[in-house]
């Protein structure tokens, strides 16, 4: 009887444990929440809890709409003499300028005088844009920023992106529910932040890619305006 020869089996590489893998994976997801809880803080440490005068005056006001007493802060400034001019960015393409006067009985005579509409952007990014054509025509080298202490990150980066020449000077609106309330105690407010978190993050992220010449998507404000309703007076969706 011939007998085979024993044969060695092919040469196979063993499969990497499953518990490996699973580790790699729970490592992984670990390191990206601990790095968004990281960034998150510092976006927090970026708000202010107070409203503070600006530092010093400025060519002009720009006043991004979209929350409660954005406009009527900024009209004080106005007229506290921090700037020559005001633009609103973001005015519903349905309001009229008696429409916001109607809304501040106290500064109707600067409405006239000194303050411009800008009805064509509907977002933060289309507000830079905006504001960076009315800042240029005007000759304007420097400008108070006036929007809710949330936005004002995003706000800064997307105005400095587009105007890197100009200085700007913050001006943060604290809303009566940040004064009311800790923000960790609203479910609302806690949403909101997050929210805005992701938006900031995106900015931040749209506009380095956009300074190493990777454009992630058009302006935003070759978009048509109008497509959001007004919730007040001035209003734009930011």
């Amino acid at each position: 009887m011939n007998s085979q020869p024993d044969q060695d089996p092919p040469d196979a590489s063993p499969a990497p444990p499953r518990g490996w893998l699973r580790a790699t994976i729970v490592a992984a997801l670990a390191m990206v929440f601990v790095g968004a809880g990281v960034g998150f803080v510092g976006f927090l440490s970026q708000l202010r809890a107070v409203e503070v005068s600006p530092a010093s005056k400025a060519d002009g006001i720009v006043v991004l709409t979209g929350g409660s007493s954005r406009v009527s802060d900024a009209m004080e400034l106005l007229a506290g003499g921090y700037g020559k001019r005001l633009l609103i960015s973001g005015v519903h393409p349905t309001n009229a300028a008696s429409d916001i006067s109607r809304s501040l009985p106290d500064n109707q005579f600067l409405l006239g005088c000194c303050v411009d509409l800008d009805r064509s952007a509907v977002n933060t990014r289309s507000n830079a844009a905006e504001t960076r054509r009315w800042a240029r025509e005007r000759g304007f080298k420097s400008l108070i920023v006036v929007t809710s202490n949330y936005h004002m990150p995003r706000a800064i980066v997307e105005l400095s992106h587009a105007m890197p020449d100009v200085e700007l000077i913050p001006f943060s609106v604290i809303g009566d529910k940040w004064r009311d309330e800790p923000w960790w105690t609203s479910g609302a407010t806690l949403r909101l932040l997050l929210s805005e978190y992701a938006k900031y993050v995106a900015a931040e992220v749209r506009v380095r890619l956009a300074d190493l010449g990777l454009e992630m998507s058009p302006e935003f404000g070759e978009q048509p305006a109008g497509s959001h309703k007004p919730k007040a007076a001035a209003t734009a969706a930011n």
